[in-house]
């Protein structure tokens, strides 16, 4: 099993890197860190992870040739299993607001909102606690109360109730996880995540949509 993460100079990809190579090594997958749209043709599972504003992380993932076609081509035609991190799960929907209205990928389909939390800060930074709302393959042996660890302030609102899998609570449900058919994305950092980060690693390794 080959599972590419994405390289688009939109974050630093050291901690997910060895925590996907952690886990990989248990399912016997390669890890390959790569801005090479080939590569992620050909991989098995594709990752995109993402850190800083939402229209300066499009911007980049634009500017790699090919890239995004080829992953419209692999995750939406031909259901290769798919994992955003932080701003590459917002990049599922189908706008983003941040600065200046920026489109998505539209893979799932709602919007990149501000965090409204009366009295809390934000960037909403720190562990918290998961709610989950309904079963899926990601998020097996993870329960309510379970912690995470978060760095946004922005969250993707869903149109649709049934691609929100978890939430956490920071005055208002804030958006933890959001998931449909071949896709999965996580607000939330897995690699930084210690135990249930690692499960839910190990969770999409082994995922067969």
């Amino acid at each position: 099993m080959r599972v590419a993460l994405v390289d688009y100079d939109s974050g630093n990809l050291h901690s997910a890197e060895k925590a996907f190579a952690l886990m990989g090594r248990e399912a016997g997958a390669e890890i390959l860190v790569t801005s090479d749209p080939e590569t992620v043709r050909a991989a098995d599972r594709i990752v995109l992870p993402g850190d800083g504003a939402f229209p300066a992380c499009r911007a980049a993932l634009d500017a790699v040739p090919g890239m995004v076609d080829v992953l419209r081509e692999a995750v939406m035609a031909r259901g290769v299993p798919f994992m955003g991190i932080c701003v590459g799960m917002q990049m599922l929907a189908s706008i983003g607001h941040e600065y200046r209205d920026t489109a998505g990928l539209g893979w799932i389909e709602g919007e990149i909102d501000a965090i409204d939390a009366p009295g809390m800060k934000v960037p909403h930074m720190g562990w918290n606690d998961l709610t989950v709302l309904q079963p899926h393959p990601l998020l097996e042996g993870i329960t309510t109360g379970d912690h995470a660890y978060f760095v946004h302030s922005w969250q993707f609102r869903v149109r649709d109730a049934a691609h929100l899998l978890a939430t956490a609570e920071y005055a208002a449900p804030v958006t933890a996880v959001v998931g449909r058919d071949n896709i999965v994305g996580t607000q939330f950092h897995p690699e930084k995540s210690q135990e249930v980060g690692l499960r839910i690693i190990a969770n999409f390794l082994r995922w067969r949509p």
